[in-house]
């Protein structure tokens, strides 16, 4: 199936070539917008509310964490890597394909805004595939990569954000006593 993607990635034209190089980060700013947004919204809610938007990037880092020893564990070889031609440069020989990280912090990031902003569900999951099925398109992932570095990101971010949810609530709760006028 990836050479099956690569190959047909190859015959497509040159902008969506750069729209999938650069989409892909680009959609990792964008989710950090949305962030700053939910953070907006959430400031004169509940305190919960709020401390979900800050123990979302959290949540994200500690699923990225985790992403990063299981690469060091699996050590599976990049797909690009054997003279294959793909849209993007092959990363160096100790950057380890399984799972995509990319894809981690997309699905992770899709998954702790929803936790805050519920009526972002319809934007952000469809944006996290789409990043994460461009680490295939350009060709430095197998399809299993990106599928197990959105499931890592899908259920630990979400997870680690809800543990941190009980201690980020009353450090909200102390923000706003200091800052609101008496």
């Amino acid at each position: 199936m990836y050479q099956d993607i690569v190959d047909f990635s190859l015959t497509t034209p040159g902008w969506l070539h750069t729209l999938a190089e650069v989409g892909t980060d680009a959609g990792l700013f964008l989710f950090a917008a949305l962030f700053v947004v939910a953070a907006l919204r959430a400031w004169r809610g509940p305190a919960r509310e709020l401390a979900l938007v800050i123990a979302g990037p959290a949540g994200i880092v500690l699923a990225y964490v985790v992403s990063e020893v299981v690469k060091v564990f699996v050590r599976e070889d990049r797909p690009c890597r054997g003279g294959i031609t793909t849209i993007a440069a092959c990363p160096p020989p100790a950057d380890w394909s399984f799972p995509s990280n990319h894809s981690v912090i997309a699905a992770g990031a899709a998954a702790t805004l929803v936790l805050a902003w519920r009526a972002l569900a319809w934007g952000v999951f469809p944006l996290a595939v789409v990043m994460s099925f461009s680490r295939v398109f350009v060709g430095v992932h197998y399809p299993h990569d990106v599928a197990g570095g959105f499931l890592l990101g899908l259920v630990l971010a979400p997870l680690f954000a809800l543990l941190a949810v009980g201690a980020v609530t009353p450090a909200v709760r102390l923000l706003r006593m200091r800052l609101s006028p008496r």
